[in-house]
């Protein structure tokens, strides 16, 4: 042993006490020049108001009118949570594995630190919760990367190895701000709403969902083990890709929660040898109630969102995608999944029977019914892959097709669940052709709140929204305008018989050749009939009639003035309803009929709040009286004609118990070679309509009695009504069977024994399949 003299032993104690004051000197002075960012070496720090507001994306979410979460606007799919919702479980199996001393520190615990570099960290890492959390909110490893993070990256952050030197020295600084600003709880509460799980999962709520289908109060102690397992290394720990390394890391976080006694050892045991039991489905912008309307209404909320921020500080700017806004919607999630779930039931039916009438040919087809060659062809060229493969390849025609007739690995729809197949791309374009759409939307007259909203049959495989976004010829579905505009011009009385006869319309009605409009049947009957009947059996000659002695310039203005906003052709067609239009329009405008000739704007939003509650903004429709209560009233009268009406195109209605003593006003609507089928139905508290058909027009049945609207769309109606009516919540809020408002002065009584009774009866014989006519 050597010893030192007491002048040497002084000597070497100054030069220890020297090297000790110098090293905490230069680490003082280093903590100094990185927390103010000496020379711009090193990077910002968050200011006191980042810390006191991190900014974190979060999900903004679509809620419907009842409450319910509809579906979300999100680049991370994250949703908030408070620390008491937390499962036990959850808490216990995050300290054990990542911060046991996580209560006991003050955001640095140097205890794990000195493991770490005398271990050379094989012994585990030493980041508090804390300092993860500082890390995650603040990106201060992957700030270049992060547009977030830029302002904290310094000109030495560029070298690898001190760049990690100086991110770790920020988060211990950060750690310790953050601690001494927030509690415990309030911590972990942040750190487990931050952290990601893989699969676009962001925060434990979404995972939790996510993985198991739960809500995150309810996780078992086995669940709770494989989520915070995966923090380590979500790809790497994935559950569906990977299991047995997941089970394997699963199964370490139960050893450290034996280690740290928040379980026993036998326990542990047990739950090791189980299965992850996932019940996996990954939230995205394809999957939720509405996911239709949600995009329909994107732009509207962008603007909006716009509009706010241009009273707003930059630090201050809202962001439909990241800023956890609650969008407050006039939807019903009830109704809304009644209509999907009526949609869905009869078009899995419609697409078979579609299937069935076509077996052998393709149907896509000229007005006489025979195959249109080069379709596919010229369908091809007008996409957008077409265009890019021609452009990639110089124009080379030849190379371009060499590519789209060759069979690659892709996920198709298909009403039995997503199907992968081997398929070409032209293949494939055969295979999207002859699939039938559809369109549906209810709204409630009275105040204008729309209720339900589906665009098409599928948004993941069909983005088209057949709400707004479609236009297409409504057939007979016009013909009610028609029929008003004759009453308003006292060109027509309600109760006076009308007879089925031919009308030319000729050079004085402004045509170059005369034309003569036929009948569904292609008959006359020349029966003579009450106006009612006729339009309830949609008989062409009469609405044509109609149109004549008034001119196409009064039913278009009618129309228009009614909530009709697309452009009219002002031509004699008009009265077969040939100028296209929206589902929404024709929605809105027969809700003027039912609200006693007030036109109510549709409303979609009631109002928006920030992630703290605080309202930003309150929406609310408006209404301007159109018709009179009188023409209002007597044309639900009318309407009420195609289900009650002998003959009447919506007598089949009549087998759904929604109809069964009830007012119901009807109407169907049937394009030229069936491209189209259409049902309006109405009811003193619900208006909806349904489309059904071809994306294209050429591709339709080719007969009257499987193309007709009554056929195609009316069943979507009655089963989605059916379900409406048969939900005791609904009713209690109103949306019951109720006779049409009607003013105290009218009394329409056109018949010497009524026939009319809000006393439904169910038919004693099959209804008649006679539909409504088309244009010819």
């Amino acid at each position: 042993m050597i010893k030192l003299q007491p002048g040497k032993y002084q000597a070497v104690i100054r030069k220890i006490w020297k090297w000790s004051f110098r090293s905490f000197a230069f680490l003082a002075l280093y903590i100094l020049a990185v927390n103010y960012n000496f020379f711009w070496l090193f990077g910002g720090m968050p200011s006191l108001q980042e810390l006191e507001n991190p900014k974190s994306q979060v999900s903004s979410f679509l809620i419907a009118e009842d409450g319910v979460e509809l579906s979300k606007y999100f680049r991370e799919n994250r949703s908030p949570v408070e620390f008491e919702e937390l499962s036990p479980n959850i808490i216990n199996a995050l300290m054990a594995t990542e911060d046991a001393r996580f209560s006991q520190h003050s955001g640095i615990d140097l205890r794990s630190m000195f493991r770490v570099i005398f271990t050379f960290g094989t012994a585990g890492g030493g980041s508090t919760i804390t300092q993860q959390l500082a890390k995650n909110l603040f990106n201060t490893r992957d700030a270049e990367a992060a547009e977030d993070g830029k302002q904290y990256r310094g000109l030495l952050m560029r070298i690898p190895k001190i760049s990690t030197v100086i991110a770790k020295t920020k988060e211990w600084i950060l750690a310790i701000r953050l601690e001494s600003r927030y509690t415990k709880q309030e911590i972990m509460k942040m750190y487990l709403n931050e952290v990601e799980f893989g699969n676009n999962t962001y925060g434990i709520r979404v995972a939790c969902k996510t993985y198991f289908g739960k809500e995150v109060g309810n996780v078992s102690l086995k669940e709770a083990a494989m989520l915070i397992g995966m923090l380590q290394n979500p790809d790497l720990y994935d559950p569906r890709r990977r299991p047995e390394k997941c089970i394997v890391r699963r199964n370490t976080v139960l050893m450290q929660m034996v280690k740290y006694s928040y379980l026993s050892a036998n326990e542990a045991y047990t739950l090791q040898e189980q299965p992850l039991d996932l019940h996996f489905k990954v939230e995205n912008h394809n999957t939720g109630l509405a996911p239709y309307f949600r995009e329909a209404i994107k732009k509207q909320l962008q603007a909006i969102i716009k509009e706010i921020n241009s009273t707003r500080s930059d630090d201050e700017q809202l962001n439909l995608y990241t800023s956890g806004l609650r969008i407050y919607t006039t939807l019903d999630s009830r109704m809304q999944a009644y209509a999907e779930e009526a949609l869905r039931e009869h078009m899995i039916k419609e697409q078979q029977l579609f299937y069935e009438h076509w077996r052998g040919r393709n149907p896509w087809v000229d007005e006489h019914m025979r195959e249109l060659k080069g379709f596919l062809k010229d369908a091809m060229k007008r996409t957008e892959r077409y265009k890019a493969l021609m452009e990639e390849m110089d124009g080379d025609e030849a190379k371009v097709w060499e590519v789209l007739k060759k069979p690659v690995r892709m996920t198709v729809f298909s009403w039995a669940g997503e199907r992968d197949t081997l398929m070409s791309p032209l293949d494939s374009l055969s295979y999207y052709k002859r699939i039938l759409n559809a369109g549906f939307m209810a709204m409630n007259p009275n105040d204008g709140h729309v209720k339900a909203w589906v665009g098409g049959i599928n948004f993941k495989f069909f983005k088209f929204d057949h709400v707004r976004q479609s236009k297409r010829q409504p057939g007979s579905t016009f013909k009610p305008f028609v029929y008003a505009a004759a009453l308003e011009n006292d060109v027509a009385n309600i109760c006076e018989n009308v007879v089925d006869e031919p009308v030319t319309f000729d050079a004085d009605d402004g045509l170059v050749r005369p034309w003569t409009p036929q009948n569904s049947d292609g008959r006359y009957s020349y029966e003579s009939m009450p106006l009612r009947r006729a339009m309830g059996r949609s008989i062409n000659t009469i609405s044509a009639k109609l149109m004549k002695e008034m001119g196409p310039e009064k039913v278009a203005e009618f129309a228009h003035r009614v909530g009709i906003k697309s452009e009219l052709n002002e031509t004699p067609a008009l009265c077969l309803g040939a100028s296209e239009v929206s589902l929404f329009e024709q929605v809105n405008a027969y809700c003027t009929f039912v609200n006693e000739g007030y036109l109510i704007e549709p409303l979609l939003i009631l109002r928006i709040e920030d992630k703290y509650g605080n309202e930003l903004r309150r929406f609310e429709t408006t209404t301007k009286q159109v018709l009179t209560p009188e023409t209002a009233y007597k044309m639900t009268y009318m309407l009420k004609g195609a289900v009650l009406e002998p003959g009447g195109t919506a007598e089949g209605l009549r087998r759904y118990a929604c109809a069964q003593g009830n007012d119901i006003g009807a109407k169907t609507g049937t394009t030229s070679n069936y491209s189209d089928g259409w049902f309006m139905g109405a009811t003193q508290h619900l208006v909806a309509g349904v489309w059904v058909g071809g994306d294209d027009r050429s591709i339709h049945f080719r007969s009257l009695n499987l193309g007709q609207g009554a056929k195609m769309a009316m069943p979507i109606y009655g089963k989605f009504m059916d379900k409406v009516y048969a939900d005791p919540n609904l009713r209690i809020i109103g949306y019951q069977k109720e006779p049409f408002r009607k003013p105290e002065h009218v009394d329409i009584n056109c018949y010497a024994a009524p026939t009319d009774s809000t006393a439904v009866q169910m038919p004693t014989a099959k209804p008649s399949e006679n539909e409504d006519g088309f244009l010819k």
